[in-house]
């Protein structure tokens, strides 16, 4: 039976891996007749990008279901994994797992979004008041600062703070979720990077800006249309020789 114990923080991090990779901006998008949002505006497959859609009830339904599959797994693992063995560590790995599997979806081409909507879940089911604190931070800088990759940057910098400051008055402090919750950081850093360059550059787009649509294409001029001018030259000038030979 031990043996068998061991396996499950493996198969809770698979399985929280694979709720990870269902990737509810592009499901909540085919469901309500949307563009993918992986063919228009930042092509992040993200609640941000849903909403530059113009579809908000679509943008609000993603955020939800992206935050709930990383705060889902976590919770499981601490309803029920204590029994079975599962200590902090398996919450953190599962955790990390989810988080990863909305950065990396086996179901989508490994190409999905950058994570901050499932990375706010996870911290809400490690605890509900880190994930507060972090959300309020977020709101915080996107309404100053009105840059939704900008919010995500400051949050992520200063969660991992957040979670060593509560320690001790707020939640105890738990090296392998400590472990977990910079590694989501640094992940969230390296995913934003373009944005980082963008904002540096001026070039950002800000929250509830639309994508803006495909300028149509050129018309291209039919070739018979010069083939007739070409030939009406032709003749013009060869009326203009016979002329100078009468001439002549």
């Amino acid at each position: 039976m031990e043996s068998i114990q061991s396996f499950f923080p493996v198969l809770a991090a698979l399985a929280a891996y694979l709720v990870g990779s269902l990737s509810f901006a592009v499901i909540v998008s085919r469901v309500m007749g949307l563009n993918d949002p992986r063919t228009f505006g930042s092509k992040n497959p993200g609640a941000t990008n849903v909403l530059r859609s113009g579809s908000k009830a679509a943008a609000i339904i993603t955020l939800l279901l992206d935050a709930a599959k990383g705060w889902l797994p976590v919770m499981l693992v601490r309803w029920y994994g204590k029994p079975h063995g599962l200590d902090d560590g398996t919450v953190a790995m599962v955790g990390l797992a989810a988080f990863l599997g909305h950065l990396y979806p086996v179901f989508f081409n490994f190409f999905g979004g950058k994570g901050v909507a499932t990375a706010l879940g996870v911290l809400l089911g490690l605890n509900a008041w880190l994930g507060l604190a972090t959300l309020l931070i977020w709101l915080a800088t996107a309404a100053l600062f009105r840059y939704s990759s900008l919010a995500s940057i400051v949050a992520a910098l200063l969660a991992p703070m957040v979670y060593a400051l509560g320690g001790g008055e707020v939640w105890f402090v738990s090296k392998s979720i400590a472990l977990g919750v910079v590694v989501m950081s640094l992940l969230l850093l390296y995913r934003h990077a373009e944005n980082i360059n963008r904002l540096i550059k001026g070039t950002e787009s800000k929250l509830g800006k639309k994508a803006s649509a495909a300028p149509p294409a050129a018309p291209v001029a039919p070739v018979h249309h010069a083939h007739h001018g070409h030939q009406a030259g032709r003749k013009t000038q060869r009326g203009h020789e016979h002329k100078g030979d009468h001439k002549v």
